[in-house]
């Protein structure tokens, strides 16, 4: 499974969490491995189940 960067982008802007959101359009790549970045999601309290939904081509 993986998750499009603009998902958890969208999701940060959607809490008016711009700065985090800025820092991961930077530092991400446009496809997320939740296993490899676990940490980071549970740090932005962000479900993968949510947002791995239709991510995958």
């Amino acid at each position: 499974m993986r998750i499009a960067r603009h998902r958890i982008v969208d999701a940060l802007r959607g809490r008016d969490q711009h700065a985090r959101a800025d820092w991961v359009e930077h530092e991400l790549p446009e496809w997320v491995d939740p296993a490899k970045h676990t940490g980071l999601l549970v740090t932005l309290r962000l479900d993968p189940a949510e947002l791995a939904e239709a991510s995958s081509p």
